[in-house]
């Protein structure tokens, strides 16, 4: 087969020799490689390829995939990488239009032709010593926005969909020593017009590349279910698995460890056919949230005749995550959101980011009382959803889908993707798989999410079903109901953007059939984020409301130099790209660099689990968390003089989650004269994964009414609007600190 470049233009082409997604479980050849986290199976290509960029398809060099074509000497380019980062073409931010409008005028499923930059990759390898005599595939895990893929000169296959992986088969194609593997990348492809997120558009291959081998008896796939009802003192892990390769005399091993290590129980299992159904019970396990992220791990051997094939190392987290009485709940209680949308994007190198970044924004997130993430409009890079395993983030995990474009631009329906047309389908079919059959097995992915801003019609409507027909342990969402209500079961949810709070209340009051979410709210641009407690009331006062994500985590900025090298951060436009939407994609509650915006205070208030009422003579103090007792927090009561602790008390109070205690309030102000304020600060007793012992997960303060002294000053002063006239007034009087000793 050779490669056509009519599957680039073709909606209903979308891979060609792709392997089947599967889960994205490791595995290893012994216990010590597995306690190491080395496989020996894996090998990274990560690094520096050859490259040769072209505007167009008609400026590529034809034949440099041949076995032949010497390019040796061709420039260096860095994998993972966007090639807009690194040199070639230039990066440019728009929201919801194209970034070909008013370029060329094409209609959706046409691609641009004059502007539409090729990178030509090419990597020369040689298979490693380990991984010789094995069954061999390379596993992209992100390339922007398709690619073709050939080995030796001989076509291997083509993959659409940034955001997920896309795995073929080499070991028809590898020679003894030294191969060449060459990659073309498309920055505009059909699948491109369902993908117009609000982003910067880079193209490349900007997640990491790696080959790996299987043994002869392989688990390619396995998905893990907890089943559990409550009371929750028993359960059952259910493992569906797909095997690959010999079969018979194959013996499986399980082994569960509680989350300190220990060994709760063993099994074996022998194996029969290709699809085995695996179930092991489980005693009073210790259920997984986003308060208390309990994983177990679950290692499978697995053994053919005796010798060790492969050993599979698994997080296993116990939730049950359901609809309830018309509300969303975990583990049997209705859960609020405290949610946040997080663009994957490093201001150093785009949506190429590292396993630091990424856990330098979960820490932020859970420093800061958010407990839910939106993947905001994509999946993810699968690290991410590891640490939200561990650190406890419920997370709605996106189809890689955005039309917007075209339902804002062309207002007209024959334009309007993907809807009701057929030819679309499959294409979203397979991406919504493709980021299943990854994401399946990771207990912080609580809701599918079909997309994101693409309409409505039947095409989501079959992703929904979809994933209801593979997961019965999760929810589906899609807020494009709200905009088209054909088919209104697309969503298990109510799911808005930006609904006033008045209209919010009376939405939940006429239509209270459905839970409540607002998956984007509280836009984080400029000086934002005020009045946000109207919405977090609504969550006390109507149980159908379940919280809301905030539109955004992180400023979109990319750190640049100017003419005269000097840094600065740079939004769109700042490149010179056209169309643009220039700093609109500054909505962050953190500044590109992670540093704190003054709204995050606001944010933080308002999404603390406690609830503090202060009265000159008592103090209320409600637990809103779900599964934590307030005894394993330090309350500390103070009292200050304007603006100056001077006494405080300690305690530890036994609250447990939904109750109320009233104290009674240890302070009375000394005098009338100066503003005293009573604090209640709720801290961090010990360390947390997320931050050292003192950490405050919340407060509040109360003001006791004073009348301040008033002095009398001749000073003269010179008022704004006479200054140029060089009037001067007398200053009647001034308010200030008289209290010499405080001050």
């Amino acid at each position: 087969m050779k490669f056509d470049y009519q599957w680039v233009k073709d909606p209903e082409c979308f891979e060609i020799n792709r392997e089947k997604a599967h889960s994205d479980h490791s595995y290893y050849a012994s216990s010590q490689e597995m306690l190491m986290d080395e496989s020996s199976f894996k090998h990274s290509l990560n690094g520096v390829w050859k490259f040769h960029y072209a505007k167009n398809y008609k400026e590529t060099i034809r034949d440099f995939e041949q076995k032949d074509y010497d390019c040796k000497d061709w420039d260096n380019i860095k994998v993972p990488g966007h090639i807009q980062m690194q040199g070639y073409d230039k990066p440019m931010y728009v929201n919801q239009m194209y970034p070909w409008s008013g370029r060329e005028g094409i209609k959706p499923g046409e691609i641009p032709e004059h502007f539409n930059p090729v990178g030509s990759y090419v990597k020369y390898f040689s298979v490693p010593e380990k991984m010789k005599d094995q069954k061999l595939y390379i596993c992209f895990h992100g390339v922007e926005t398709a690619f073709a893929l050939w080995l030796n000169g001989e076509f291997v296959g083509y993959s659409e969909d940034s955001f997920t992986p896309s795995t073929f088969f080499l070991s028809p194609y590898l020679e003894e020593g030294e191969n060449k593997l060459a990659v073309q990348v498309f920055k505009y492809s059909s699948g491109s017009w369902l993908e117009d997120q609000d982003f910067w558009r880079f193209s490349g291959i900007f997640r990491d590349v790696e080959l790996y081998s299987i043994p002869s008896t392989h688990i390619k796939d396995l998905f893990v279910k907890t089943v559990m009802e409550e009371p929750f003192d028993e359960a059952n892990i259910e493992i569906e698995l797909k095997v690959k390769g010999k079969i018979e005399h194959c013996v499986i091993q399980s082994e569960l460890l509680d989350p300190d290590g220990t060994e709760v129980l063993k099994h074996e299992f022998k194996i029969t056919e290709k699809n085995p159904l695996l179930s092991i019970p489980v005693e009073s396990p210790l259920l997984w949230s986003a308060e208390y992220p309990h994983l177990y791990t679950l290692i499978l051997t697995v053994l053919h005749k005796g010798e060790v094939k492969e050993i599979i190392y698994q997080r296993v987290g116990f939730r049950k995550f359901e609809m309830k009485d018309g509300l969303m709940c975990t583990n049997g209680e209705r859960i609020v959101f405290n949610g946040v949308n997080r663009h994957e994007f490093s201001a150093k190198s785009g949506r190429a980011i590292t396993k630091e970044e990424i856990l330098e924004d979960i820490l932020i997130i859970k420093q800061n009382n958010m407990n839910a993430v939106r993947t905001s409009h994509y999946p993810n890079n699968s690290y991410f959803y590891k640490l939200c395993d561990e650190y406890g983030l419920y997370v709605i995990d996106e189809t890689n889908l955005e039309t917007h474009g075209t339902w804002t631009d062309f207002y007209d329906k024959d334009i309007i993707l993907p809807d009701d047309k057929p030819e679309w389908e499959a294409n979203l079919i397979d991406r919504a798989n493709s980021m299943f059959q990854r994401d399946k097995n990771h207990p912080s992915v609580v809701i599918w999410s079909c997309g994101n801003e693409s309409y409505g019609g039947k095409d989501i409507f079959m992703m929904s079903e979809f994933f209801r027909e593979r997961d019965d342990t999760r929810l589906v969402h899609y807020e494009g109901i709200a905009w088209d209500r054909r088919y209104p079961n697309t969503s298990d949810m109510e799911s808005q953007m930006y609904t006033p709070a008045d209209e919010v209340e009376k939405f939940i009051q006429e239509h209270p059939e459905k839970p409540f979410i607002l998956c984007e709210y509280a836009h984080a641009m400029g000086n934002s984020n005020g009045a946000m407690h109207k919405y977090t009331d609504l969550v006390k006062k109507y149980p159908q409301y379940q919280g809301g994500f905030i539109w955004d985590f992180a400023d979109q900025a990319i750190y640049t130099l100017d003419r005269y090298n000097n840094e600065f951060y740079a939004y769109g436009g700042d490149f010179g790209e056209r169309p643009s939407d220039y700093d609109f994609c500054g909505n962050g509650i953190v500044f590109a660099d992670r540093q704190l915006t003054p709204k995050m205070q606001e944010v933080k208030y308002n999404y603390q689990s406690i609830d503090t009422t202060i009265t000159d003579e008592n103090i209320t103090i409600t637990n809103h968390y779900l599964f934590t007792n307030l005894d394993e927090f330090v309350t500390t009561i103070m009292i200050l003089r304007n603006g100056v602790e001077i006494e405080s008390e300690e305690m530890i109070l036994n609250v447990m989650p939904h109750d109320s205690i009233t104290i009674k309030n240890p302070f009375t102000p000394l005098d009338e004269q100066n503003e005293y304020c009573v604090q209640v600060v709720y801290t961090t007793m010990e360390d947390t994964l997320y931050s050292d012992s003192g950490h405050i997960v919340a407060q509040e303060e109360y003001i006791y009414p004073y009348q301040p002294v008033q002095t009398l000053s001749n000073k003269k002063i010179r008022i704004a609007d006479d200054f140029a006239n060089g009037v001067t007034r007398s200053t009647p009087k001034t308010v200030g600190i008289t209290d010499k000793s405080v001050a």
